[in-house]
C-alpha cells in the first residue's frame, strides 16, 4: 500500500496525522490551517537541523518533499471516487528562505468546477495548481506548479489503460 493511499485511509484531518506523516515528521512541520476539506491549507516548515542546507538557508528538497503531495491529497479528499497522483511538479526558487516558511495552498473554486466538468465529460482530468512558500514577512520565496492526474479507479498509469476493464484511452 502506498503512503498516499494510507494517508487517505486514515483521513489525514487531525493535526497529528499530518505532522507525523512518515515523509514529513523529521521536517518538524506544523499544520497551521486545514479548512473546507483541504481547500485551504497552511503548513509551517521550520528552518532547522533537518531542513537547513550548507549555506544556512531552507533546503529546496524539503520544500519539494512537502509540496509534492499537497494538491493530490486535496484532490483525493474532494474527488474520493477517483485515483489521484502527482503527475509533475515545478519549483521556482525566487527568494532566499532564511527563516521558517509557510506553505499556502488554496483550491480555486473555478478550477474545482472545471475539474468536475472534465470528470463528467471525459472521466478524467489533469489540473495544474499553483501555490507557494512564504517567509513570515510575506515574501514569496518559492513558487510551486503542481500537475495532478485524476483518473477513474482501476486506471493503470504505467500502461495508460484501465487495468481492470481492459479499456484504453
Amino acid at each position: 500500500m502506498n503512503l498516499l493511499r494510507l494517508f487517505r485511509l486514515i483521513g489525514a484531518k487531525k493535526r497529528r496525522d499530518i505532522e507525523f506523516f512518515p515523509p514529513w515528521w523529521l521536517l518538524g512541520i506544523r499544520l497551521l490551517e486545514n479548512r473546507d476539506n483541504w481547500r485551504h491549507v497552511r503548513i509551517r516548515l521550520p528552518l532547522g537541523f533537518f531542513t537547513r542546507n550548507m549555506g544556512g538557508q531552507m533546503f529546496g528538497g524539503c520544500q519539494a518533499n512537502l509540496a509534492d503531495p499537497i494538491a493530490a491529497i486535496a484532490c483525493a479528499h474532494i474527488f474520493p471516487d477517483y485515483s489521484v497522483w502527482t503527475r509533475a511538479q515545478g519549483i521556482d526558487f525566487r527568494e532566499i528562505g532564511n527563516s521558517d516558511l509557510e506553505l499556502r495552498f488554496d483550491f480555486d473554486p473555478a478550477l474545482e468546477a472545471r475539474i468536475r466538468e472534465e470528470l463528467r465529460a471525459k472521466g478524467r482530468s489533469t489540473p495544474v495548481f499553483e501555490f507557494g512558500f512564504y517567509r513570515p514577512d510575506g515574501v514569496l520565496c518559492t513558487h510551486v506548479t503542481n500537475t495532478v492526474a485524476i483518473r477513474p479507479k482501476g486506471y493503470n498509469a504505467q500502461k495508460g489503460a484501465y487495468a481492470l476493464s481492459g479499456k484504453t484511452e
